[in-house]
């Protein structure tokens, strides 16, 4: 896998917070690894754009401004929910004899035949979770889907790759096509044809009372 160098300031005044820097324009990071001291620094958005604008897993050497030097991998990324600026970054230190537990992005090529034919793609793992030596880490997992037809998948236990741990679960389903949803439609009632309405009956007798007329004294 390819290597990005990120120059990093380590930040030696601990009274200036994470805000003020960022309104500084710098983005707060730090550096932690098994058995190594942990390190704060600060880097510039312009510097990290390869690194978190990417699909690609790289592995970074962090170039600090007073000549050390670490290897690393992004561990994780804060972003603001508004403005969706970065606002922290995490490198976790690789040793090149320790396996490392990473996330892989998962790339799908080509255009599934299932699709052609009517049916949904539907992609449910973006990335798949491995362990292995720093020198195995892939940049990416590539998947094939040209000959996937109609409620055809591809599951976790369908890859193979060499040196490499899959911490996920094998019957996990990476990619599938979906058959199309179809509608039904409602045929219209045809008032014709619709039951007549029962008639109302009302059940009683109709009393009719006479006044007999009134007798002249």
């Amino acid at each position: 896998m390819s290597e990005i160098t990120l120059q990093a300031t380590i930040r030696t005044d601990k009274s200036q917070n994470a805000k003020s820097l960022r309104k500084s324009g710098f983005v707060p990071g730090i550096y932690y690894s098994h058995g190594d001291k942990n390190i704060s620094f600060t880097v510039t958005p312009l510097e990290l754009r390869p690194i978190v604008y990417t699909s690609d897993t790289h592995i970074v050497e962090l170039k600090f401004d007073n000549g050390e030097s670490k290897r690393s991998v992004l561990r994780e990324i804060q972003f603001h929910p508004v403005s969706d600026k970065v606002t922290h970054v995490d490198f976790q230190g690789i040793k090149d004899d320790e396996k490392l537990n990473i996330s892989i992005p998962i790339i799908l090529n080509g255009n599934a035949q299932g699709v052609k034919d009517g049916g949904m793609l539907q992609q449910n793992m973006h990335a798949l979770h491995i362990s292995c030596l720093p020198k195995h880490i892939p940049e990416h997992i590539e998947l094939d889907i040209t000959n996937l037809k109609i409620s055809d998948s591809i599951h976790v236990s369908d890859l193979k790759l060499e040196n490499i741990t899959i911490l996920d679960s094998l019957s996990n389903n990476i990619v599938s096509v979906v058959p199309p949803t179809v509608i039904k439609e409602v045929a219209p009632v045809d008032p014709a044809a619709a039951p007549a309405e029962p008639e109302l009956i009302t059940k009683g007798k109709k009393v009719e009372e006479e006044v007999a007329p009134e007798k002249k004294a």
